[in-house]
């Protein structure tokens, strides 16, 4: 396989001397987070999504939680100390984070924003999340990954019903 391009994600990575692992699924047809974890061959549960939010305050939050889960709307709102959140209209991603559905990540966004990370992350030596473009997604530590974007640990997932 060539040499694939450098992210933004991946270039902030090395100028703060982050260890990371670089990884390219873009020549799959995986779309979907459980899809790009599979093609990866990766564990979905330590394969993270990144979803904006926004606030009855009209603040924006980040939350990455992992790509076979779903975001729990009101643990995600008491976490973060607001009435309720809801997720961000598709249309407005990319002019707010300057990324575009599928190729959203936690670093580099236009501007810092409170992120929050659910807490299974801290299970893993490594996470993987995406490198800021669709196909590309990066590998590093949690404590890695907090030294490049003030990140928190919460409960934030809906939990299956038995």
């Amino acid at each position: 396989m060539a040499k694939q391009e450098k992210t933004n994600v991946m270039r902030t990575l090395e100028r703060l001397k982050i260890p990371y692992r670089e990884h390219f699924y873009g020549d799959t047809d995986a779309v979907s987070g459980v899809e790009v974890a599979a093609a990866l061959g990766e564990d979905p549960a330590r394969t993270f999504k990144t979803l904006v939010t926004v606030g009855r305050s009209k603040t924006h939050y980040v939350f990455m939680i992992p790509v076979a889960q779903e975001l729990d709307l009101k643990k995600a709102a008491a976490a973060v100390g607001e009435k309720a959140v809801e997720m961000l209209k598709s249309k407005e991603l990319l002019p707010l984070t300057g990324y575009v559905h599928g190729g959203c990540s936690p670093i580099g966004m236009k501007k810092p924003f409170r992120t929050l990370i659910h807490e299974t992350a801290a299970r893993y030596d490594t996470i993987l999340f995406s490198a800021g473009k669709i196909g590309y997604q990066v590998e590093c530590a949690l404590t890695d990954l907090q030294k490049a974007v003030p990140v928190t640990c919460a409960d934030l997932i809906v939990r299956p019903s038995v």
